[in-house]
Parts: C-alpha cells; sequence; structure tokens
C-alpha cells in the first residue's frame, strides 16, 4: 500500500518522538537528571531514529550519499535541538508549564514548522 509522505513523515516522526520522550521523562523521573539535559538526550535518540525512518522510510533515499544527507541532516537536527531546548526551556521557566506539556507543545511547533519542511526540501531531496 502507498501511503503519502507526509503520512510516512509524521509516522517516523512519532516513532522517533517517542522514544524521544521516554528517554527524557526517564531521565528526569527514574534518574533525576535535570529536564534541559534529558530533553536534548532524548532529542538525540529521537533525531538518530527519524534520520534512519527518514532515510529508508519517508524519503527512499537510501541509495543517495549517506555523507551528505547525514551532514545536512546534522544541521537541521541541531537547529531543530536549538530551538527544542529554548522552547522548552521558555516554557517551563516563563510560562511555568510542566516540561512534559512544554516539550508536547514545543516538539509539535518545531517538528511541522522546520523539521518536516527542511528534511523534504534540504536533507533528502528528490534526485
Amino acid at each position: 500500500m502507498h501511503y503519502p509522505r507526509l503520512v510516512k513523515a509524521q509516522a517516523a516522526s512519532l516513532a522517533a518522538t517517542a522514544l524521544d520522550f521516554l528517554v527524557t521523562i526517564g531521565c528526569v523521573e527514574v534518574l533525576h537528571s535535570w529536564y534541559l539535559a534529558a530533553t536534548i538526550l532524548g532529542n538525540m535518540v529521537g533525531g538518530i531514529t527519524n534520520f534512519y525512518l527518514g532515510r529508508h522510510f519517508v524519503f527512499d533515499a537510501s541509495r543517495q550519499n549517506v555523507r551528505v544527507q547525514g551532514s545536512r541532516y546534522l544541521g537541521v537536527w541541531l537547529g531543530s535541538m536549538l530551538l527544542n531546548a529554548a522552547g522548552v526551556y521558555l516554557c517551563t521557566q516563563v510560562l511555568h508549564t510542566n516540561y512534559v506539556i512544554s516539550k508536547i507543545v514545543v516538539s509539535l511547533l518545531v517538528g511541522i514548522g522546520f523539521n518536516y519542511l527542511l528534511q523534504r526540501h534540504f536533507v533528502f531531496p528528490k534526485s
């Protein structure tokens, strides 16, 4: 069955986000880590997962140069991580929102408005 790319991207993002949240919440609640450090670690795990799924499942780009894709993805991912960390920090510290709620809201905004667009047009462009 053929699914539209946006649906595949959202499924991959959901899987990566689930791992991101699992790591973040596990680090904070079980390991008693600082929520911001846990957010960054969770974002790293989610980023690696999302790159793999994007390359192989969403954009069917496994025949393209992995080093080029990886370096482009790294730039997008670093921007995403900074936006996520800054957004979670601002929502948690300034708006006094629970870090989980902050992470959900910020992840949705960054995921749709930043990650998907740059992955589609810059990281995994159609050749």
